[in-house]
């Protein structure tokens, strides 16, 4: 993995993300979104904790980048999962999705003010791009009323800045302790010991319900969102923010696609081509810098 370019190794995390989208929608199908999370992060810390052995390597410990990576855990994954969720209860998922796609910016934000890194007019233009192509896949256009108030917005931002501040805060520990797998599996731990604290907290104010055929696809939900993690943790540690960040985000397009393929529940419409057409755009500008 370290030999492949970190402009691809964003790519290849975008398309485990999008993956992952699909999994989850068919586990909501049976199970509530918080139940589903309570199975999907831990799954995926068991499945690390798994590979530890062949994977871990302890030689090149640093306290100070693990402390890193369990602060990040702290609430990536685990926060930023409860507030998407709660962004979907309250908005609705096309409002809550177009909302969250703002994450490059925060992270970018980051990049800049906290590890000096440069931002080039073809740079900005492709995060610029991208942007605007997961607005337009992800926005209903329907101009229908708006039914929450205005301060929910905070909810779906919570969740961008979050995310994004990850993105950029795991760049030191990487730098401390270049190795993406020991990122994964300490903030992974982390995280599944705040959602299972949530989901109990949730459980003794109403119980959570759990469906023995979603749990599968909640599972392979949480493989392909560690795996895309992983990738992602390997980019950001040798490429910068400001490349990576927006390619991750282009994810929404490969839920699209591969929903298209396996639900077949997507429509290709015009603004859906031109949102796909922009996103690949930019990721293009931005992997050719």
């Amino acid at each position: 993995m370290s030999l492949i370019d970190p402009a691809l190794l964003a790519l290849i995390a975008a398309v485990s993300f999008g993956a992952a989208m699909v999994a989850t929608k068919i586990g909501l199908r049976d199970m509530p979104a918080a139940a589903g999370a309570s199975v999907s992060i831990p799954a995926t810390t068991v499945l690390f904790w798994c590979l530890a052995p062949l994977l871990f390597d302890g030689g090149g410990w640093n306290g100070e980048a693990a402390v890193v990576f369990a602060a990040i855990g702290l609430f990536f994954p685990a926060l930023v999962t409860l507030l998407i969720f709660e962004s979907n209860r309250r908005m609705g998922p096309t409002v809550a999705s177009t909302v969250s796609s703002t994450t490059p910016l925060f992270a970018v934000a980051g990049a800049l003010v906290f590890l000096g890194e440069t931002l080039s007019p073809p740079v900005a233009a492709g995060i610029l791009a991208v942007i605007l192509g997961v607005i337009a896949l992800t926005g209903s256009g329907s101009g229908g009323p708006r039914h929450w108030p205005l301060w929910v917005l905070i909810i779906p931002l919570g969740a961008a800045a979050f995310r994004g501040s990850a993105q950029a805060a795991i760049k030191p520990g990487l730098a401390l302790w270049p190795d993406p797998f020991a990122a994964a599996l300490i903030g992974y731990t982390v995280s599944s010991a705040a959602i299972l604290l949530a989901a109990y907290g949730l459980h003794r104010r109403r119980p959570l319900v759990y469906r023995a055929r979603a749990l599968p696809w909640f599972a392979l939900a949480g493989s392909f969102n560690g795996f895309a993690v992983l990738v992602m943790y390997a980019a950001l540690g040798r490429g910068e923010v400001t490349i990576v960040s927006p390619i991750v985000a282009s994810y929404p397009v490969f839920t699209f696609l591969i929903g298209a393929l396996v639900l077949r529940d997507e429509r290709l419409t015009a603004r859906v081509a031109f949102g796909v057409a922009l996103t690949v755009a930019g990721v293009l500008v931005m992997a050719a810098r």
